[in-house]
């Protein structure tokens, strides 16, 4: 069994996938005396630019060659580019120009120029792209380093873009960042297992996902992967998103581009509760993590979102749980990470907005997740999942009801401060609420899963007026009891003897220590 585990938590483990880890370390080494936040974008803009340029000198390599369907094309002409969905590099701004001049003082100046000659030639890309590589700041000998580095890995080429090279080195590159900004740098990213668990457990097939504090596009990209791997197109599902921080915006965009997915960000950053850039959006999936506890947010009491109750000034989480209600569709689904406190919390009416939410039935399940998950915070958090309609033909008529799935034993240690949730832990979480659900067949047909049964010390399905006894407080602690124990069927007497023992031979250790202790310190010189 432990090997079993050992298993499953180097398949999930984003520290554990190779390349990407020794490519970090190598590029992290060059940051020299840099932040964290600002090498950031330096790493993520030279990565951007390495995958277009690849993909380009491949298109560009067929062009040349004039085979096929591309005979008689011009490999200078943009447009056979934009024909193939490639972006366009211009010659100042393709890989092999940029390394061949990587250790001369002006190729800080060279990186800006080229991104704002691939900006002006791709309105796609405009606005978005880094272009502050020539600051005194940074270390140009380090930057020539750092392209040469960057320089030796295959990125945007068709048999790289089947691995998803890209992907992998982006994102794992994204939550190493994270990790060494600390709680600012988690503001922007959300830990793979969360995102991947929300979506598992949400799949969204098709239709439109909405994601009101976006970050760094983890949700889409994440849903756009759930569609290929159940055999669905891309393209099925449309992304709405949008982010307060302008920085950080434009790490989706550039997340979104390499992918290939067409997003709505709205048209420039913008505060949610300020500004809502797609007030008129009913979303099929809202998939979110909004900041915890936010106490500096904007409020308008009349503000149409606040169909359960005011939300306190102090706390922005029950303003968020109404926004997402608010944009749902008639038979949409929201699921988002929320603070614990989020479950039982009294204060300000938030115990008030949330009996109103449990009475109108939108509650579908909850999930209580166990802590060092995230790189921002140890605040324990929790996923929500709400729904508006609980009757739909397509699964399990279940009106009144809500699941309530504890996590909190689950997950492994990666280091020494950061958990993560097993490819095996995921599965069996979503699976479960599936099976509660009546989609599993359609969602996971070979799970092991057969048909949903509560679980104590893991999971139970509650009626609306069990959570009413509870004081409408929405913990799984609460519903789920305590695990059952094994069957234990050695004699009590064979038991006392057998653990009297053991307590003995632990004790006479003790003695042992604390004896060696004594000498130690006599040597030293300590009277005892």
């Amino acid at each position: 069994m432990a090997k079993k585990k050992a298993a499953a938590k180097k398949d999930s483990s984003a520290a554990n996938i190779g390349f990407e880890a020794k490519l970090w370390l190598a590029a992290d080494k060059l940051r020299n005396n840099m932040d964290a936040a600002e090498y950031k974008h330096v790493v993520l803009g030279l990565i951007f630019l390495k995958y277009i340029s690849d993909a380009f000198a491949e298109l560009h390599g067929k062009l040349i060659d004039g085979e096929g369907d591309y005979a008689g094309a011009d490999p200078e002409d943009p447009d056979e580019y934009k024909a193939e969905n490639c972006f366009w590099v211009p010659p100042e701004a393709r890989w092999h120009f940029l390394q061949d001049h990587a250790r001369q003082a002006k190729i800080g100046k060279m990186i800006d120029d080229a991104m704002v000659a691939i900006e002006r030639d791709n309105v796609r890309l405009k606005g978005i792209l880094p272009k502050d590589y020539a600051r005194p700041t940074l270390d140009k000998q380090r930057l020539g380093e750092l392209i040469d580095l960057i320089g030796t890995i295959g990125l945007g080429d068709a048999e790289n873009r089947s691995k998803d090279i890209l992907g992998r080195v982006y994102e794992y590159f994204l939550s190493e960042f994270a990790s060494a900004e600390g709680k600012k740098g988690g503001q922007f990213y959300t830990p793979r297992c969360v995102v991947r668990l929300l979506v598992e457990m949400l799949a969204p097939y098709k239709g439109r996902v909405y994601d009101p504090c976006c970050g760094s596009a983890g949700m889409f990209v994440q849903s756009e992967k759930f569609v290929e791997e159940h055999g669905g197109r891309i393209g099925d599902i449309a992304v709405y998103g949008q982010e307060s921080n302008p920085t950080t915006r434009r790490l989706a965009m550039m997340n979104l581009a390499i992918r290939g997915i067409e997003g709505d960000i709205g048209p420039e950053h913008a505060d949610t509760f300020r500004r809502d850039l797609h007030k008129d959006l009913k979303a099929d999936y809202v998939l979110a993590n909004p900041p915890f506890n936010d106490s500096d947010w904007h409020r308008s009491e009349e503000d149409v979102r606040w169909k359960y109750g005011v939300p306190p000034k102090g706390n922005a989480n029950y303003a968020w749980v109404q926004h997402f209600v608010h944009h749902l569709a008639p038979g949409g689904f929201a699921g988002f990470v929320l603070a614990n406190g989020s479950m039982s919390s009294n204060q300000s009416g938030e115990g008030e907005i949330r009996r109103a939410i449990v009475e109108a039935d939108l509650v579908d399940c909850m999930v209580a997740l166990p802590g060092q998950l995230f790189y921002s915070t140890q605040i324990p958090v929790c996923l929500w999942f709400l729904t508006r309609d609980k009757k739909d033909k397509k699964r399990r008529q279940r009106s009144g009801e809500t699941l309530f799935i504890d996590a909190r034993k689950l997950g492994q240690l990666i280091d020494r401060v950061h958990r993560e949730l097993t490819d095996e832990e995921l599965q069996r979480i979503a699976d479960t609420y599936h099976a509660w659900r009546g989609d599993l067949k359609t969602i996971n047909p070979k799970s092991k899963v057969k048909k949903y049964e509560d679980v104590p010390g893991f999971c139970f399905s509650a009626t609306k007026e069990q959570i009413a006894e509870h004081g409408y407080v929405l913990t799984p602690g609460r519903y789920v009891g305590a695990e059952e124990l094994e069957e234990d069927d050695e004699p009590f007497e064979e038991k006392m003897a057998r653990l009297t023992q053991h307590l003995s031979e632990q004790f006479a250790e003790g003695r042992k220590l604390e004896k060696a202790i004594q000498a130690n310190l006599k040597g030293l010189g300590y009277g005892l």
